[in-house]
């Protein structure tokens, strides 16, 4: 079917009489859309047991770790991140005694401390540790060896062959010689303690490494969402799915690593299926290049957040949006594009995400004269900040994300009914204007802090948010499809009768 110009696609099922009189699109009925969380971006809450074949896999990229000394029982310390010499003199631990994995290989690491800089060798004694290289290379590269009996005690193998060892609380030197005992008080031997770890697409893949993680995450890719699936969703409901993808599907099949190519043929089969079964897709680009948040479902290395850092980083993130449009404009059941899932503000500014979100609706309109186009969020500001730049623009839409078990701290059941009803309604009509841009729920669930509550007291929150993020004028699209935790699967929310759409 074409639009009223006669040149560009409908979404099946999508009658002509939808379409205004210049070809373009209004919502025929609201979106209702469930995410493919998990799927193309891999987020490891969802699906653990995709990461269980990795060795040591609670040591991989972004690890943050801690290096007690059994010699002495403190810290290894870097003047509150800043650089300089490693010592070994902190009682208590926090940010400047918390160092970040990059994973080289199974027990090969190097190490990122809270300003960027990276763990090294002293260029001039070539023994003392230092934590003041702003790039790493095999001189900042170390061996990390666990003991069989405890792997929570470790001892770190130099650059120059030797072990760290403590010589006092100011001194930290690779100067001790190979040796196979793990006494209380050596002072080569530390305590290790894991603060947090990200299980995003960089870990599983660099944690497999290539061959391994391309037979991995083409399995993955290939059972975990099926045909099935849309038919399920397009019978249950629901007239959307919202796909996030990572920036890496732009240069498949050979992305750089440690990505692995085979994504993109994923999202072909998507949109097959979507155009059979008759939904709607939204294309989300939730990872961009150097992470935009420095969450694992942006596909950050090491948590930092460095999306942005130059005009390069927008450039090549517009130019993977203009990749994905153009691959799909045809397809009839492209509908919106998402330009980019919850950057966090203030790293990345309100003027360079504008800079981004203008060059990247252009993008869309290049190839697209129909598609929505979904602005983001800013996380740390407000919808409203969107407003003067959305409001201008045709077909824009401004996504916002309500979730009651993050961003509240109600755990009683009349708390959570009366922020729906109350805190999200008034939020959501505070931004929803006559003639300006369309209102998106792009992400909400039904799981909460509430303990022991019934299932009908679990069907009653559902049926508010379905109620309340009804109103939102382009939609609302839950979070996800399938999770090994049952709330957060609309798919067993839907089979055992909490959801009906």
């Amino acid at each position: 079917m074409t639009g009223a110009d006669g040149n560009h696609p409908v979404p099946n099922g999508f009658a002509s009489h939808e379409l205004e009189e210049d070809g373009a699109m209004n919502p025929p009925t609201r979106v209702k859309a469930v995410n493919l969380g998990g799927w193309l971006v891999t987020e490891g809450w969802i699906k653990p047991s995709l990461f269980d074949g990795i060795p040591n896999k609670d040591l991989l990229d972004g690890t943050r770790l801690q290096f007690k000394s059994a010699a002495n029982g403190k810290y290894l310390s870097v003047d509150n991140g800043r650089g300089g010499a490693v010592r070994a003199d902190a009682v208590d631990a926090s940010a400047g005694e918390t160092f970040r994995l990059w994973r080289i290989a199974d027990g090969i690491f190097q190490f990122r401390v809270s300003n960027k800089q990276f763990v090294g060798l002293d260029s001039d004694d070539k023994a003392t540790l230092v934590a003041s290289y702003e790039l790493a290379g095999k001189s900042e590269t170390f061996e990390v060896l666990r003991c069989p009996d405890d792997p929570m005690l470790v001892r770190i193998r130099a650059p120059n062959g030797y072990f760290l060892q403590v010589r006092t609380d100011e001194l930290v030197a690779a100067d001790c010689e190979d040796k196979a005992c793990w006494v209380d008080d050596d002072p080569s031997v530390f305590s290790i303690t894991i603060t947090k770890k990200l299980e995003g697409e960089f870990q599983v893949t660099n944690g497999y490494g290539l061959e391994k993680a391309e037979q991995i995450m083409r399995e993955h890719w290939s059972t975990y969402i099926i045909e099935e699936d849309f038919k399920f969703v397009s019978e249950n409901g629901l007239n959307t799915v919202r796909i996030p993808v990572g920036w890496w599907i732009a240069s498949d099949p050979t992305p750089p690593p440690p990505y692995v190519g085979g994504s993109l043929v994923a999202l072909d089969n998507a949109f097959s299926w979507a155009k059979k079964h008759k939904l709607k897709v939204i294309i989300d680009l939730h990872a961009a290049s150097g992470s935009q948040n420095g969450w694992e479902h942006s596909s950050s290395r090491d948590g930092f957040q460095e999306w942005a850092a130059t005009d390069d980083d927008i450039r090549e993130t517009v130019a993977v949006i203009e990749f994905l449009t153009a691959r799909y404009s045809d397809n009839p059941s492209l509908y919106a594009v998402q330009l980019l899932n919850e950057p966090l503000s203030p790293i990345v500014s309100l003027e360079n995400i504008a800079k981004f979100y203008k060059a990247g609706f252009e993008a869309v309109r290049r190839h697209s004269p129909t598609s929505y186009v979904i602005f983001s969020t800013v996380l740390g500001t407000g919808p409203e900040d969107l407003l003067p730049l959305a409001s201008v623009l045709e077909r824009s839409v401004i996504d916002v994300h309500y979730y009651n078990l993050f961003r509240t701290t109600f755990d009683t059941i009349e708390g959570n009914m009366d922020c729906v009803y109350t805190k999200r309604s008034a939020h959501l009509s505070s931004f929803t204007k006559e003639g300006g841009p369309l209102t998106f729920i792009g992400e909400w669930v039904a799981e909460w802090k509430v303990k022991g509550a019934t299932a009908e007291e679990l069907k009653r929150f559902a049926e508010a948010q379905l109620e309340v993020y009804g109103k939102a004028t382009f939609g609302w699209a839950y979070w996800t499809l399938k999770n090994v935790n049952n709330h957060w699967s609309l798919e067993w929310m839907i089979k055992n009768g909490y959801i009906k759409i």
